[in-house]
C-alpha cells in the first residue's frame, strides 16, 4: 500500500518522465505478421526496415503503455483523444527503437545487465527518482528498497498472499520502467558514439569567437521587392522548372497523401428541443434543491459530472472550466438553471457544504477483515484499545500482515474518479476530517479500518457540490429530418461538379482539404471517421464517398478524393509547388531588376538617388542575422556580407535578400563589450553547435527505413 501511495502521487509527473524519455520502452522479440485481413498487402499494420509489424504484438505495447498511464494517474479509462495519443506515441517510440537498435548493432552497441545494474546502484536516473523506491530522508532513489520490494513479491508470489494484487501492479510498473530504461541507455551510449565523432579546432573556435562578438555599424540603403509590382513581372513555366530543379529537395515528402473536397454537417437542437431539455432541467432544479440525496436526481438526470459527495477542490472540475470558476465563490444553496453556450449545455449547482481542509493527508491503516462485520467490529475495537493502552502501532499491523507504514493521500486521487462508493466517501471523509495523531475507528461495509492522521498540508477550499450538466441535445425527430435532407443531397450529387453544385442548393457548404494523410486519425479533426479515412486511401481521384454518420452521432459527411500525391517529390506542377516556385521566380527577377537599377552604385546618396530608402543597423554579427526594419525582414545574406567587408568600405555589389535588395557602407568595427577569448570554452561550444547539426540522425535514419504505417486499417 506504501508503494502505490507514493508512485500514485506522482502520477502527472511520472507521465512526463515517461514522455521525456529519450528513446521509448519497446524491445520486444521480432514480431510476426498477422493473416488475414483483406489480402496480404494489409495483413500487418506497418513495416520497419523490411520486418512486418502485426496488428496483436503492436496493441500489446499500447495496452502495456496505456496500463502504466492508468495506473499512475489511477483512472479506468483514456478519452478517444489521449488514446490516440498513446498511439501514436507507442507507433514513434516502436520506429525509433527499432531503427536505432539496427544501427547500434552494427556498430557493436548493446546495454548490458550489468549497466543496468550500474544505474540503478548510481540511483541519479530521473525517472528512477520518480518511482516508490526512493529514501524519503535522502529523497534519493535507494537500490536497497527496490530489492526489499522484489524479495517481497516472490514471496507474495510464492505464499499467493491477498496483497498479491497490488503487489502485482507496482511490478508491472517496474518493469515497464526498467526497459524504459535500457533503450534509454542505448540512446544515451548511441549518442555518445556520435558525439565523439564530431570535433572541433582552435582555428574553428577564434573563428565563432570572432563571428559572435564582432560588431559592425553600416549605413544601408535598401530597395524592397514590394516597391515592383507583380504585374510587371512575367513568370512562364521554363521559369518554374528551373527554379524546381532548384529547390527539389524541398518538395520531397515521405509519406503519400491525399487531397478532398467534403461536406459536413452537423446536426443542432431545434428551437423546440431547446425548450425540452429547459424544461426537463427547471424540474430537475426543483428536485435537487430539496432531495435529502442529491445522487438519485444527479443519476437520473444523466449529468456529465457524477455526483462524489466528498469536498473537492474546484480543480476537480478543471475539465468544466463554467464550473471551476464559479463553485469556490458560491455559498451553500441551489442555483437556478445555467446556460453555458461554450459547451452547449444548461447547469444547476447545488452546494451542500463548504470548508478549508487539508489537499494532503498523510496517513497510516490497519484494515481488519473477518467472516462476518461483527466480527471485524469486535478484532477493531480490541486493536483501537491496545494502541490506547501504547501498543506500537506497526506491530500491531504486522500482526495482521500489513506494514502500517505512512502514506500520503492526495486530492488528485480521488477528485477526478468516475464514480464514489460509500465506503469510499466514509474513508476520505475520514481523513480529511480526522485529528491528527487520533486513532479512529472506521466501519465499512465490507470491514473496519483502524485510521490513525499523521499529517495535513495545503489546506483550500473544498466543496461537497451536486452538479447536473445536459447537454442541449437534438431530438431523434430532428436528427431523422436532417438525415433524409442530407441522404438526398448525397443521392443526387454523383460527381464532384454535382457536389458543388448541389451543396448551395442544400444550405450545405463544400470545404477543401489537403495532404491528409495515414497517419491522421479523423478526417476534418472529427470524430468517428475512421471509416471515412479508410475509404479515402482505396478511393480513386473523382470518387465520391458514401454518406458517412460520425462525430457524437451528430455529424453526416461526404467526400470526393481530387488528388493523390505519391511517396517521393511533389510534382512542378502540383498546385501548391506551383505557388512556392512562382513566389521564388518572382522575388530572383524582381532582385535581378533592382539590381541592375543598384549597379555601378559605389556610395549610399547614389542609391538613394535611386529610390532607395537609407537607415543606419547597429550591432550586426556574422552569428545572428540583420532585421532590417525598412523591408520587415531577417536577413543572413546581409550579415554575411557585412561580416566580409572592411571597416569604411562599400559593399563590393548589391545583396540580394529575403525581402529586398541591399548596398551598404560599413562606418565601424568593434568588439562586442565585455568579450573575452577563452579557447576552451569556445572548443565546447563549437564541437556542441556541431553536434547540432547532425542532431537529426533519427530523421534520416527512419527516412531509410522504408517505414509502412497500415494503422488507420485497424485504428
Amino acid at each position: 500500500m506504501a508503494a502505490l501511495g507514493k508512485i500514485r502521487s506522482k502520477g502527472v509527473t511520472l507521465i512526463v518522465i515517461i514522455g521525456l524519455a529519450l528513446f521509448a520502452f519497446i524491445a520486444e522479440e521480432a514480431f510476426r505478421s498477422c493473416n488475414g485481413i483483406k489480402g496480404e498487402a494489409r495483413q500487418q499494420i506497418g513495416e520497419i526496415l523490411g520486418e512486418k509489424i502485426s496488428v496483436q504484438d503492436y496493441q500489446k505495447l499500447i495496452d502495456e503503455y496505456q496500463s502504466a498511464i492508468k495506473f499512475t494517474m489511477q483512472r479506468d479509462n483514456l478519452s478517444e483523444e489521449e488514446l490516440n495519443q498513446v498511439k501514436d506515441q507507442v507507433w514513434q517510440q516502436l520506429v525509433n527503437n527499432r531503427v536505432l537498435e539496427a544501427d547500434a548493432k552494427k556498430v557493436g552497441l548493446t546495454v548490458t545487465e550489468q549497466e543496468i545494474q550500474n544505474v540503478l546502484n548510481d540511483g541519479t536516473s530521473p525517472m528512477l527518482a520518480q518511482t516508490p523506491f526512493v529514501n524519503q530522508q535522502t529523497g534519493r532513489f535507494d537500490v536497497n528498497a527496490l530489492k526489499q520490494f522484489l524479495d517481497g513479491y516472490n514471496k507474495a508470489k510464492a505464499a499467493k498472499s491477498e496483497q498479491l494484487d497490488q503487489l502485482q501492479q507496482v511490478y508491472d510498473y517496474w518493469l515497464f520502467i526498467e526497459k524504459q530504461l535500457r533503450t534509454q541507455l542505448l540512446g544515451q551510449k548511441y549518442q555518445a558514439l556520435l558525439a565523439s565523432c564530431v570535433l572541433s579546432n582552435k582555428a574553428e573556435a577564434k573563428m565563432a569567437f570572432n563571428d559572435n562578438n564582432e560588431e559592425s555599424q553600416i549605413q544601408l540603403a535598401s530597395l524592397a521587392y514590394s516597391s515592383v509590382k507583380d504585374a510587371d513581372v512575367k513568370v512562364t513555366d521554363e521559369d518554374l522548372k528551373a527554379k524546381y530543379e532548384e529547390l527539389k529537395p524541398a518538395f520531397r515528402q515521405n509519406i503519400e497523401t491525399r487531397d478532398i473536397k467534403y461536406v459536413d454537417y452537423q446536426i443542432k437542437a431545434s428551437t423546440a428541443d431547446r425548450n425540452a431539455v429547459a424544461k426537463e432541467m427547471n424540474d430537475f432544479q426543483k428536485q435537487l434543491s430539496t432531495a435529502s440525496d442529491p445522487s438519485i436526481i444527479v443519476s437520473k438526470s444523466s449529468s456529465a459530472i457524477p455526483y462524489l459527495g466528498v469536498p473537492v477542490s474546484s480543480k476537480a472540475y478543471q475539465q468544466y472550466p463554467d464550473i471551476a470558476s464559479k463553485i469556490d465563490s458560491l455559498s451553500i444553496g441551489t442555483t437556478g438553471v445555467i446556460e453555458n453556450k461554450q459547451d452547449n449545455t444548461l447547469n444547476i449547482i447545488r452546494v451542500l457544504s463548504k470548508a478549508q481542509l487539508p489537499d494532503s493527508v498523510q496517513f497510516r491503516q490497519i484494515q481488519i477483515a473477518a467472516n462476518t462485520p461483527d466480527e471485524a467490529r469486535v478484532k477493531a475495537d480490541s486493536i483501537q484499545k491496545a494502541l490506547a493502552a501504547g501498543a506500537n502501532f506497526e506491530t500491531l499491523a504486522k500482526r495482521y500482515g500489513q506494514t502500517g507504514e505512512k502514506v500520503w493521500f492526495t486530492g488528485q486521487q480521488y477528485e477526478g474518479a468516475p464514480s464514489m462508493s460509500q465506503d469510499n466517501r466514509t474513508f476520505i471523509n475520514a481523513l480529511l476530517n480526522g485529528e491528527v495523531n487520533a486513532v479512529q475507528n472506521v466501519s465499512l461495509a465490507q470491514g473496519n479500518i483502524i485510521l490513525q492522521v499523521l499529517d495535513k498540508k495545503d489546506f483550500k477550499t473544498k466543496t461537497t457540490a451536486a452538479v447536473i450538466k445536459k447537454l442541449i441535445d437534438f431530438s431523434k425527430s430532428t436528427r431523422g429530418e436532417a438525415y433524409n435532407k442530407f441522404s438526398e443531397f448525397v443521392a443526387k450529387s454523383n460527381t464532384a461538379a454535382d457536389l458543388e453544385k448541389n451543396a448551395g442548393k442544400y444550405g450545405y457548404r463544400v470545404q477543401s482539404l489537403n495532404d491528409i494523410s495515414t497517419a491522421g486519425h479523423y478526417v476534418a479533426g472529427i470524430h468517428g471517421t475512421r471509416d471515412a479515412l479508410k475509404w479515402l486511401f482505396d478511393a480513386k481521384v473523382g470518387d465520391i464517398s458514401p454518406l458517412y454518420e460520425c462525430g457524437d452521432n451528430d455529424h453526416f459527411m461526404v467526400l470526393v478524393l481530387t488528388a493523390v500525391h505519391p511517396q517521393g517529390y511533389r510534382a512542378w506542377d502540383d498546385p501548391q509547388v506551383k505557388e512556392i516556385l512562382k513566389r521564388e521566380v518572382m522575388k530572383d527577377k524582381k532582385a535581378e531588376m533592382l539590381e541592375s537599377k543598384l549597379k555601378g552604385v559605389n556610395t549610399i546618396a547614389a542609391a538613394q538617388s535611386k529610390g532607395a530608402k537609407v537607415s543606419m543597423v547597429n550591432q550586426i554579427t556574422f552569428a545572428s542575422p540583420a532585421f532590417v526594419q525598412a523591408t520587415g525582414s531577417v536577413e543572413p545574406a546581409l550579415s554575411g556580407a557585412v561580416a566580409a567587408t572592411a571597416a569604411g568600405k562599400f559593399s563590393k555589389a548589391p545583396v540580394k535578400g529575403n525581402a529586398g535588395v541591399y548596398v551598404f557602407q560599413v562606418m565601424k568595427k568593434t568588439m562586442r563589450a565585455g568579450s573575452k577569448y577563452n579557447e576552451a570554452q569556445m572548443l565546447q561550444q563549437c564541437a556542441q553547435q556541431n553536434m547540432q547539426q547532425v542532431g537529426n540522425f533519427m530523421q534520416d535514419l527512419i527516412l531509410k527505413a522504408n517505414v509502412v504505417d497500415n494503422r488507420y486499417l485497424f485504428f
